[in-house]
């Protein structure tokens, strides 16, 4: 399973560990990612996704999961995500 953010698309990053003699190696860097259920209000469904935590800060800071789909662009989505998208805007398209 890869270690990116199925929200964000945030993904490994890589640099150096240096030491106090500033010997340089290689580290990588891993999203905090966690499972997490989250709710669409205007489908009325919960959908699991991998979030990073600060992908769920900022889904929550935006308002939920359906404000955030809606204004994200879908390269950054996973395919998951942008399935629920595509099923919000259906709805909202219908509702109207």
């Amino acid at each position: 399973m890869s270690r990116i953010c199925e929200l964000t698309g945030k993904g490994r990053q890589v640099g150096h560990n240096v030491s106090h003699a500033n010997n340089k190696t290689k580290k990588v860097f891993l999203p905090n990612l966690q499972n997490v259920t989250l709710m669409s209000e205007k489908l009325d469904r919960s959908f699991k996704f991998r979030v990073s935590t600060q992908g769920l800060r900022s889904v929550e800071h935006n308002g939920g999961l359906d404000n955030w789909l809606l204004k994200t662009n879908d390269e950054k989505l996973s395919a998951r995500a942008l399935k629920v998208k595509r099923e919000l805007k259906k709805a909202a398209v219908e509702a109207a």
